[in-house]
């Protein structure tokens, strides 16, 4: 049987993160009723195999689970351009231990964020990220359609190891003092795909709008050159972001 750990800390609050809903302009159409990047993953890389492309990572012994949804995401980002480059278990673990001094810790999401927009991560870094409001749900199908994916944590439910094992989505249920990182690639009217510990897992609305406390929409390096968001208002982004930085 294997294991399963947790490692996301309480959302940090910091004035100057970026907010999603500031550079959604007119052009943008609404999202559709239903998305799942990972059917354009899979046809570029000629896989559907998400046991192969979002490994578990050491999220079975670490609580580094921050970590690897961060290597989920990268491994989506080049995804979706055409290139199959998936971060390695060990330089997961490295990273991991390099941001908690060492210690089996956990992490908090903005601070993986920021170390992300400031160094390169398996030879990736991100032009930014921005917060998406979790209770605005065309907002997280936005972000979802538009840059491959939503980079969220959120306060375990007592079924939360249970459901995953027996394939089930995950519901509501009373929260633990535990906190999780994921990383969302999919969605329809019932349900949000995530994938963490080597796998996908659904999660039914309710289950986001009862646990997710943190959402973030993570804008890659490249994104304006490959194609991501078109419509996307990437000036005042780095205007804002300018603006923030100095």
């Amino acid at each position: 049987m294997p294991g399963y750990r947790f490692g996301k800390h309480p959302p940090k609050l910091d004035y100057r993160t970026l907010r999603f809903k500031n550079y959604l302009t007119p052009a943008i159409s609404p999202p559709p009723p239903n998305w799942n990047v990972l059917d354009q993953v899979y046809t570029k890389l000629g896989t559907s195999d998400p046991t192969r492309l979002f490994p578990m990572d050491g999220n079975d012994t670490l609580g580094d689970c921050t970590i690897a949804a961060l290597a989920h995401a990268t491994t989506t980002y080049r995804g979706l351009i055409g290139r199959r480059d998936i971060m390695a278990k060990p330089a997961v673990v490295k990273l991991y231990f390099h941001l908690t001094g060492g210690q089996d810790t956990g992490l908090n999401e903005l601070d993986v964020l920021n170390y992300w927009r400031q160094h390169k991560v398996s030879g990736d870094k991100v032009l930014n990220y921005a917060s998406i409001d979790p209770k605005n749900h065309p907002h997280v199908e936005q972000a979802i359609r538009l840059f491959g994916g939503v980079y969220l944590g959120f306060q375990v439910q007592q079924n939360c190891v249970e459901e995953f094992d027996q394939h089930q989505p995950w519901t509501p249920g009373p929260l633990t003092n535990d906190g999780h990182a994921v990383f969302a690639v999919a969605y329809d009217a019932n349900v949000v795909t995530v994938l963490t510990w080597g796998n996908t897992q659904r999660g039914t609305w309710a289950w986001w709008d009862e646990c997710v406390d943190e959402a973030y929409a993570i804008l890659p390096q490249d994104a304006e050159e490959n194609g991501f968001a078109p419509g996307f208002n990437f000036a005042q982004l780095n205007a804002d972001l300018g603006a923030v930085a100095s």
